[in-house]
């Protein structure tokens, strides 16, 4: 359990043994937070306990924290207590009670930070998806680095996922691609729309078949898909699955749909077309799901894809991650779910926001190579697998971002990925130095650790107890981001007491206690690195 939930019982606890209002009705307490205060010298820990319970217990909210104060500060694990404002209840841990739990995470080692928030469930993430029309560039690579990361720290609270790849391997951009193929194989200029760059030229060159725009652009299919798979590959990342939009359609998944939702009374006919009632079901208007022709729309095949993957495969949870150019689809998404008597809490749509590259201050463009995107192999040529995940992932998807190429390139400390890495890299080389020197260190009890008062190591301690508690907000609020503010805490941190608290030269018993510290801190790194697929370097 992580420290902020015991601390929370321990409020709950306390309340119930001063007031007795509270042993026979304990229901106001559901509303009791303990969180971590936006400034250090509000405490460790704060809570609204008085706040909340001033109205069930009619008193003031400070003379209710005054009373609450008395009760936390007699608990072995508290320092000390304040109360700020009209009732706030500010609280620090006592270095002892670190000491306890520095023991307690190096004989767990990384169980210790690992809540079951999953108990097995199923999850499907579904990211990246981009059309199979030509390579990644940096925009799918910012949602397929966003997906893998949530899938990883999903993976490390107990679902069981599966990244999934929807191809869209057939309709309207296939033939374009196709026709764009065909057009530069015969020296024509592409037709409005088509598909250009130096992959298109190539495939031209390969592709022997007929003018058949079709029969080209599905040759073209899984060559590209090939491309697509060793972009991913190389940023660290492995689908468990590829999707064909084709088997959707040809498998009857999509009349299936309709029919089910004809059944309820959710669509009617107009104008030789079949519509969905999709504005009695939330969205902004109703919808076509087969056009007057006959064909149904991409719609009617994408509920038929969740439809699928909600009932079908069954999974518990499906979460999509998609550009925002995709924001008009969720509504009417979310209205066919509804329709078809889906749980609609069972999927999650995340949209991503635009990223741009800047070099010495100008945006980075490309035109030559493939029309106006950046591909994504170039980006992660230029900074390596790493940088490009950590500088990706180091801001929330729904905010447009941008990364400084000169400043990502950069060995020094103004680099976020060379600050957070080099922090891990510092303790494995004094790890390194201390088994070259034959030194034999003894963990031992939470005794010998109760030396660690210095402020620098009062705060790594700190930071490595509320590693798990971000572990639960990065999970329950799917922002991996969360976790790249914690390492970039965590190595300030770690720097600030590599700096002020020698440790091989210091007196025995606090290098043990120090390089325990430091041992902890390591596997704490570790941890953070590897949910955003980062590797731990052991030298730099």
């Amino acid at each position: 359990m992580a420290i902020a939930d015991r601390l929370l019982t321990l409020v709950h606890t306390t309340a119930q043994d001063v007031f007795a209002a509270l042993r026979a009705n304990p229901t106001p307490l559901q509303a009791v937070v303990v969180e971590e205060p936006s400034i250090a010298d509000h405490g460790d820990y704060a809570t609204n306990a008085a706040m909340v319970l001033a109205k069930e217990l009619g008193a003031p909210p400070r003379v209710i924290a005054e009373q609450l104060a008395e009760g936390l500060r007699a608990d072995a694990m508290v320092d000390r207590v304040t109360i700020a404002g009209p009732g706030f209840l500010n609280f620090w841990i006592a270095p002892d009670a670190l000491a306890r739990e520095l023991v307690t995470l190096l004989d767990r080692g990384v169980e210790y930070f690992r809540p079951d928030i999953g108990h097995g469930a199923t999850v499907q993430v579904e990211f990246v998806s981009a059309n199979p029309t030509g390579p990644l560039h940096v925009g799918n690579g910012w949602l397929a680095t966003y997906g893998d990361a949530l899938s990883r720290l999903l993976e490390f609270v107990n679902y069981r996922v599966t990244r999934e790849y929807y191809v869209n391997d057939t309709g309207g951009q296939i033939r374009q691609l196709g026709a764009s193929i065909i057009a530069v194989r015969s020296g024509a200029e592409v037709p409005e729309g088509g598909y250009r760059g130096e992959y298109i030229s190539d495939l031209a060159l390969r592709y022997h078949g007929s003018d058949d725009v079709v029969e080209a652009g599905s040759w073209a299919v899984p060559i590209i898909l090939e491309l697509i798979r060793a972009t991913l590959v190389s940023l660290g990342i492995e689908m468990d699955s590829w999707f064909s939009q084709a088997s959707i359609e040809e498998s009857g998944d999509v009349a299936l749909v309709v029919a089910r939702l004809d059944a309820t009374g959710a669509t009617y006919q107009r104008d030789g077309a079949l519509w969905f009632a999709s504005e009695r079901f939330g969205d902004s208007r109703d919808r076509v799901m087969r056009k007057s022709n006959g064909d149904f729309t991409y719609l009617a095949g994408d509920i038929a894809y969740h439809y699928n993957k909600l009932v079908i495969r069954s999974f518990s949870l499906v979460i999509d991650v998609l550009g925002a150019d995709h924001h008009g689809q969720v509504a009417s998404m979310m209205a066919a779910i509804r329709a078809l008597g889906i749980d609609e809490h069972r999927l999650e749509i995340k949209l991503g926001q635009m990223v741009s590259l800047l070099e010495q201050g100008q945006a980075v463009k490309f035109s030559k190579r493939a029309g106006t995107a950046i591909p994504l192999d170039w980006l992660i040529q230029e900074l390596g697998r790493d940088a490009t995940r950590l500088l990706i992932l180091s801001s929330s998807i729904d905010r447009a971002s941008q990364i400084d190429l000169v400043q990502a390139k950069a060995q020094s400390m103004e680099n976020p990925v060379y600050y957070v890495q080099y922090a891990y890299a510092r303790i494995a080389a004094l790890l390194r130095n201390v088994a070259s020197r034959q030194i034999r260190v003894e963990v031992g009890s939470s005794d010998a650790l109760a030396g660690l008062n210095h402020p620098r190591e009062l705060a790594l301690m700190k930071d490595l107890l509320r590693l798990e508690s971000v572990i639960v907000r990065a999970v329950e609020e799917r922002a991996p981001h969360k976790i790249v503010g914690w390492l970039m805490q965590m190595a300030s941190d770690f720097h600030g007491f590599y700096h002020d608290c020698p440790v091989i030269t210091a007196e025995p018993s606090v290098r043990d206690a120090r390089l325990t510290l430091a041992r902890a801190a390591q596997l704490a790194l570790g941890v953070a690195l590897d949910l955003l697929g980062v590797t731990p370097p052991e030298e730099m």
